[in-house]
């Protein structure tokens, strides 16, 4: 059984209270039960720590003792990610080396501590960076080329061309490279143009499941060092992606658009193609971009406007039906005929 004095040496934290306490489980606030661990993020949650049975706490620096064991730390919710992770006993993952039952083109090299698992494919020329880990089903094509530590979760695929950096993560059934939505109006019919590019992702990228990311023409689309991309999200034919953006699920970028440093794309956002995102702005769930946004605006509606006067508008839209029957009561006093019905 591990003590809560084992756990706060384990996160460099100062103990409060009953050091010797078992802890069984680490769980959040709603479900701790007793002999478990809990921890709060910010100290506007100490009043729920007061109804939660959990024994122990991973609370801030500031926090005041309650009676549980405390353990005091500058961060407490990446303390609490060691702690699950120690509980839960998850270490790092054993190498696997090159499964039998998967296909490496003998021209392919594979850095050290590399793990292939079943069924894993790649292609001719590839350059696979250190301790790569390349689940099952993944297939990786032609002289792409992938940094170290780099994980590409189940069935996830990488066209001919693809550049990764180090760290990078690519969860199960996304695919990158794959050809742009190009095409010409010639002769009656659509005549697709051909996609000759590639794509290239910086370091400490991570892109969730079921993600695409397509390549460009004649350059590369591009996705900045650090940005994190969720699931679902379309990056169309030659974008360039700026660093640390965050684009959240369902997000659709059309090509050739481009964004600076640290922007924020929120849920189901719509983004036409040839516009630039500038630095730090943030676009609203469901919005839709139809042109360029300035550096550290924030934007809502579609089409998006400025997050103010999206705002008035939305106010004015609630107090219409005051309007309406403003406008009914002058139009009666002037003695002007109704033109357009009213039922309200």
């Amino acid at each position: 059984m591990t003590t809560v004095r084992q756990l706060a040496e384990l996160v460099n934290g100062e103990v409060v209270g009953d050091a010797g306490q078992a802890v069984a489980h680490a769980r959040v606030l709603r479900e701790a039960q007793p002999g478990d661990i809990t921890f709060l993020e910010n100290d506007r949650q100490f009043p729920a720590l007061e109804k939660c049975a959990a024994s122990a706490a991973v609370v801030s620096r500031s926090a005041p003792t309650n009676g549980k064991a405390l353990i005091r730390v500058d961060d407490p919710l990446a303390a609490f990610v060691a702690i699950v992770r120690h509980l839960q006993g998850q270490g790092e993952a054993p190498v696997h080396g090159v499964d039998r039952l998967a296909a490496v083109h003998p021209t392919a090299t594979l850095g050290p501590d590399a793990s292939v698992f079943p069924f894993a494919v790649i292609g001719e020329g590839t350059v696979i960076g250190a301790r790569c880990r390349i689940h099952s089903g993944v297939v990786i094509g032609r002289n792409c080329k992938l940094g170290d530590d780099v994980t590409l979760y189940p069935n996830c695929v990488l066209y001919d061309g693809t550049v990764l950096g180090h760290r990078v993560s690519v969860h199960a059934s996304s695919v990158i490279g794959a050809d742009g939505f190009g095409y010409r109006f010639q002769h009656g019919k659509h005549v697709k143009v051909p996609q000759l590019g590639h794509v290239e992702i910086a370091d400490d990228v991570e892109i969730g499941a079921c993600s695409t990311i397509d390549r460009g023409t004649f350059q590369a689309t591009r996705i900045g060092a650090g940005t994190k991309i969720d699931n679902q999200v379309m990056v169309a034919h030659n974008c360039q992606i700026g660093r640390h953006n965050l684009l959240v699920s369902q997000v659709g970028i059309a090509g050739s658009s481009s964004t600076g440093d640290y922007v924020v794309a929120a849920g189901q956002a719509g983004i036409v193609g040839h516009v630039h995102i500038g630095a730090g702005a943030i676009i609203g769930a469901q919005a839709g971009v139809t042109k360029d946004v300035p550096a550290g605006q924030r934007c809502l509606g579609s089409p998006a406007t400025p997050e103010r006067e999206q705002k008035r508008m939305l106010m004015s839209l609630e107090k219409l039906p005051e309007f309406r029957k403003d406008l009914r009561r002058i139009k009666q006093h002037l003695q002007i005929a109704e033109t357009v019905r009213d039922d309200s």
